[in-house]
């Protein structure tokens, strides 16, 4: 199933300057953003069914659950079927049993953190998932759960990841080996790697999967997190690659562009994306604000910032804030006319106009952390992590249509695919 996108001739003469605009300016025009479907969406083949993988952090297995209807749950994988081997190796190094006590105790809340980010193989055979405490990135057969290949990432941590549009190749952070490394979904062979700023996050491809973007959020789990202090977070930037060179071809550095604008009080550590169908602007949330950016791609400057509403429960010390989260997850919907934003500190959902960048009616939601979209665009699907569910919310209402129980501490969530008649993995 095909991004949803005009089909118009002044979308392609848009995409056209984007392209000029990734040389220029440092973005081009994107074919698919970070909540959109990719490939993995396999409507076309018979023997396959669209799902949704819901990654729960806590408790290591993937819940799957329908992609529309009542959202309801078809099974779970599990994705640490090695977790013995796997903690073993871990405690016999001193130097990694370090690293994982140290994500266990900031990033992780107190848990281990094991699944972060997933993507089905096209066929449906295998889903490939980063786990951050075990600082790899693996592939589980979705039929006898086991493991088919394993990728150790630079440093001892993985993140976010991306997979291309023809959805051959993902992205994965490796969060503090400050780089991306660029895998064959089928083998797990590196195919290239480029650097990054600190604490590579989220990665998108554009341009029809020409181009990576991945932002680089600085140190979010230290508790310097005073207004003073922001010099301590690192080199926070976008940076673009090439996906088939891995060559560097352009970064953004966020800071003198809020400050023209008049948002010296914003920081620079760019989170969720997403861009316009129209493949002119780009929306971006950043570290301690409640509201988002936008970003015009073709100019190279900040337009417009949204304030959005706070929660006035929220406690106003800012070092109790999940990683130096206010809101985090966005997406978009496929006309183009709504944005999903998930209010994670402020635990609620919302839709947001996209003309005027107001938000409608706030959604009770347990600290959302993540945001999708349904495979027609007119739903938006959130994670709450605080209530381990997942909730679907219409874009046109601005309000809920359903909720579903998953697994613990549910982030991320992708539209992938199944072998028709899946019902579960035998491990």
């Amino acid at each position: 199933m095909p991004t949803p996108a005009p089909s118009s001739r002044r979308l392609r003469r848009v995409s056209s300057m984007g392209v000029a605009a990734l040389v220029a300016l440092g973005l081009s025009g994107a074919t698919a953003h970070a909540d959109v479907p990719s490939v993995t969406v396999t409507s076309e083949a018979p023997s396959q069914q669209q799902v949704f993988f819901v990654g729960n952090n806590w408790s290591g297995n993937v819940t799957v659950i329908r992609p529309d209807g009542d959202y309801g749950k078809l099974g779970d994988i599990n994705m640490i079927p090695d977790k013995t081997q796997r903690e073993l190796e871990i405690y016999l190094n001193p130097v990694r049993l370090a690293a994982y006590l140290y994500i266990q105790r900031t990033a992780g809340e107190g848990h281990n953190q094991y699944v972060d980010d997933m993507y089905s193989t096209p066929d449906g055979s295998s889903i490939v998932a980063s786990r951050p405490s075990y600082a790899d990135v693996v592939s589980i057969n979705t039929t006898t759960g086991a493991v088919e290949w394993r990728f150790p990432v630079s440093g001892f941590r993985s993140d976010h990841m991306a997979l291309s549009p023809d959805g051959t190749q993902v992205a994965v952070s490796a969060s503090s080996g400050n780089v991306v490394h660029v895998l064959d979904i089928e083998t797990g062979r590196e195919l290239g790697r480029f650097p990054t700023g600190d604490k590579p996050h989220e990665n998108v491809y554009i341009d029809g999967g020409r181009y990576i973007v991945n932002s680089a959020i600085g140190n979010v789990e230290t508790g310097q997190d005073a207004r003073w202090q922001d010099f301590t977070k690192g080199d926070r930037k976008l940076v673009i690659a090439d996906a088939q060179s891995f060559e560097v071809v352009r970064t953004i550095d966020m800071r003198p562009l809020l400050d023209a604008f008049g948002r010296k009080d914003l920081s620079d550590s760019v989170r969720p994306m997403a861009f316009s169908p129209d493949e002119s602007k780009l929306y971006f949330q950043v570290s301690f604000f409640a509201g988002l950016v936008e970003y015009d791609v073709d100019a190279g400057r900040i337009t417009r910032v949204a304030d959005l509403p706070k929660n006035p429960a929220v406690n106003p010390d800012r070092t109790t804030w999940v990683n130096d989260s206010r809101h985090h997850g966005l997406a978009m919907s496929a006309d183009g006319s709504k944005l999903c934003v998930a209010g994670t500190m402020d635990d609620y959902a919302t839709i947001v106009d996209r003309r005027t960048l107001t938000a409608g009616s706030l959604i009770p939601a347990g600290k959302p952390y993540w945001a999708t979209i349904s495979p027609d665009g007119k739903r938006c699907i959130i994670s709450e992590s605080a209530t381990d569910t997942v909730t679907a919310i219409d874009f046109g209402t601005g309000q809920r249509v359903a909720t579903v129980p998953v697994g613990d501490h549910p982030q991320r969530v992708r539209l992938g695919s199944l072998p028709e008649g899946w019902s579960g993995t035998s491990r």
